[in-house]
């Protein structure tokens, strides 16, 4: 298994796309082992398009639980509170001599997701396999246009459109126009990976 890790802090975009660049090159060899199970770890959500985008069939992403108004632990100190920016550094007091009373600490035990894309692209090809196309379905290239559109209900770069709101349903209505666009003109969005 080739494991990428990408690290907590000051992670750019340049990063990202290096790491994917040496899969890419990798997997270009002439020896390449089709078996080989990549894993990214990092919270970028932007890593599942990117993974999926690879067309590895064997690809992990590990990324931290999101969990909605649950305060995250300060990067220094791993105590909540505060920013980083206000961070002390002082070491939290201990409650009990041996800090026996002290429980679970916030942020202490982080809980992890694991995205298999082998699973998504399952999903996926349900979702985008179209019937009774006067040429053949090619899954890879749809891979691609679906990636290209979700990239308009937004990422970490881009802001979403105002009419495509991803809590509103805009990933189904992109797939339904994507549909009848592939039907209508033959080909897929993003053909010889040009627009």
């Amino acid at each position: 298994m080739n494991c990428s890790p990408e690290p907590r802090c000051g992670v750019t975009a340049e990063r990202k796309k290096q790491t994917l660049h040496k899969i890419a090159e990798r997997t270009a060899q002439p020896n390449h082992d089709p078996n080989t199970h990549h894993c990214l770890c990092g919270a970028d959500a932007d890593l599942i398009m990117l993974g999926l985008a690879t067309h590895e069939p064997n690809f992990t992403i590990i990324r931290e639980e999101f969990k909605p108004n649950k305060p995250r632990p300060c990067a220094l100190c791993n105590q909540v509170g505060h920013e980083l920016k206000e961070c002390q550094g002082v070491a939290r007091e201990k409650q009990g001599e041996h800090d026996e009373f002290a429980g679970s600490m916030p942020g202490s035990e982080q809980e992890f997701i694991f995205i298999r894309l082998c699973v998504l692209r399952e999903y996926l090809a349900r979702e985008l396999t179209m019937a009774s196309l006067p040429f053949p379905f090619d899954f890879e290239r749809s891979i691609d246009d679906w990636v290209f559109m979700c990239f308009f209900v937004g990422n970490d770069f881009l802001p979403h459109l105002p009419s495509l709101e991803i809590r509103e349903g805009a990933i189904d209505r992109l797939v339904t126009i994507y549909k009848d666009v592939v039907h209508k003109t033959g080909v897929s969005v993003i053909t010889c990976l040009y627009l």
